[in-house]
């Protein structure tokens, strides 16, 4: 690197470089599983997880706004959803315009085979990362998202 970065700055640089090619390489490897193990992708699994994790269902902006995408992004996948009975969608209350999308019975039972799936894949990558170096690591992530106003 030219002279003109500080140690600090490199050492900043190499950190977030990183972590870029950490999650990149995590993400690639969920991908590929949920297609091959699941026949799902890994944005429709992000879609069910959101709506999981709101069992009284989501409006269309909240869902994107919870995964931080466009409404575009997430119309799609929820119709094909909503198509093969996974997600309902219902007309808010006071507002037709507006839809709420919730995990039918089918999406739970679906969701929650393919959620066990995923966090056994997520734990055979961090298996040698015991709870204090976890914790450390959680709190120095969380000092880089403050940064970052979130």
């Amino acid at each position: 690197m030219p002279n003109y970065y500080s140690k600090d700055t490199r050492q900043h640089l190499r950190l977030w470089l990183k972590l870029l090619k950490t999650t990149s390489s995590m993400e690639v490897m969920l991908r590929n599983r949920m297609k091959t193990e699941c026949d799902t992708t890994l944005p429709r699994f992000d879609v069910m997880a959101a709506l999981d994790h709101h069992p009284d269902g989501l409006r269309m902006s909240e869902l994107s706004k919870f995964l931080m995408v466009s409404n575009g992004n997430v119309t799609g996948i929820a119709n094909v959803l909503v198509d093969e009975g996974m997600v309902s969608r219902r007309a808010a209350e006071g507002d037709a315009r507006v839809q709420i999308l919730q995990l039918t019975k089918a999406g739970k039972e679906s969701f929650s085979s393919m959620a066990a799936k995923h966090a056994g894949w997520v734990d055979e990558l961090m298996v040698d990362i015991d709870e204090d170096k976890m914790q450390h690591t959680m709190h120095l992530l969380e000092k880089i998202q403050q940064g970052l106003g979130d």
